[in-house]
């Protein structure tokens, strides 16, 4: 589908879609109009895969980022039949930059837990732009935590710039928080799968972030740090952060090759924000597969599994060189 806001790499894609709606409102009848349009039609498609095929990294952050992908409620309306939300963190109040509930995905119920950035400013401004305060992520361990009770699989979807860093965060424990969710979700007695469909920023992500898989949509973007603060350490200006993006190695293909990420789920051409169903039916697609393959290992299989799986992670140091597992 069309969308309405432009990323500057895809001026190209804007014009040949510009040209085919030109074409089609002119006499539908005209027979030279109609072979224009299928011949456009297939440049624009050689172009999407041509453009989308060479993204730099600050171009993947820029596609991750942009307003018009799928956010987590979308992927609640089109991949799970029934969604319950649960509020409250019975403590302080209900963060709604984090959203938890029971869920049916084909034969499984699930709980699901995710991050909400908001379509409207309204919202936006409700959900603090996906950045979590302490509240959301003791909302998500104790529905985490109750679903483990009743023997539910967890599915966790990342899409934060990072926890939300005011002083009220920060007075009601924001690091330790995320410490504890994390060290919980690592116990937690039944299949988790953790998948970053947007921004996979920080701490902010890896709260709930553990999980016996973790994936990412082939342009989502998971880094310690966003490219912007990465700069502004660095080089202290935001103008170097496609050069951050670069070195910090950010995208699906990096994290697939260090060991980041278990997989990368394939996006429809020219990203999920132009085509919310088609990315809706992979995503449903991997989950199911996922869960049924999760389903069938005893429970002491699958902890001690998670527990290599994050000892082993990513690069660590051999012999005084650094390697990657």
């Amino acid at each position: 589908m069309a969308t309405t806001f432009q990323l500057p790499f895809e001026q190209p894609i804007h014009e040949i879609e510009a040209q085919i709606r030109d074409l089609e409102s002119a006499d539908p009848k005209n027979g030279d109009a109609r072979e224009q349009i299928r011949e456009l039609r297939k440049q624009l498609n050689e172009t999407m895969r041509s453009i989308y095929k060479n993204l730099d990294p600050w171009e993947t952050v820029r596609v991750a980022r942009h307003p018009e992908r799928p956010m987590f409620t979308d992927y609640v309306d089109l991949v799970f039949d029934e969604f319950v939300e649960l509020h409250g963190d019975k403590f302080f109040g209900d963060d709604r930059a984090l959203r938890t509930g029971f869920a049916k995905l084909d034969e499984f119920k699930v709980m699901l837990v995710g991050h909400q950035k908001g379509k409207t400013l309204k919202e936006r401004n409700e959900c603090y732009f996906g950045c979590a305060h302490p509240e959301g992520y003791r909302k998500a361990m104790e529905k985490m935590e109750l679903a483990a009770k009743y023997g539910l699989p967890i599915i966790a979807m990342i899409d934060t710039p990072g926890a939300y860093p005011g002083i009220g965060a920060e007075e009601r424990g924001q690091a330790q928080v995320i410490a504890e969710s994390m060290l919980a979700m690592s116990r937690l007695p039944t299949p988790i799968i953790c998948l970053v469909i947007g921004e996979g920023g920080s701490g902010g992500a890896l709260g709930i972030g553990v999980g016996d898989r973790v994936a990412v949509l082939e342009n989502a973007y998971y880094s310690v740090i966003s490219p912007e603060g990465c700069a502004g350490i660095l080089w202290k200006s935001h103008d170097y952060a496609p050069q951050a993006a670069r070195a910090l190695k950010i995208t699906s293909k990096h994290l697939l090759e260090m060991g980041v990420v278990d997989d990368v789920v394939e996006e429809p051409l020219g990203g999920a924000h132009r085509d919310h169903y088609q990315m809706a039916a992979k995503l449903k697609q991997y989950l199911t597969k996922t869960l049924r393959e999760l389903q069938k290992l005893p429970t002491a299989e699958l902890l001690n599994q998670r527990y290599d799986k994050f000892r082993k992670i990513g690069p660590y140091l051999e012999n005084g060189v650094a390697s990657v597992n």
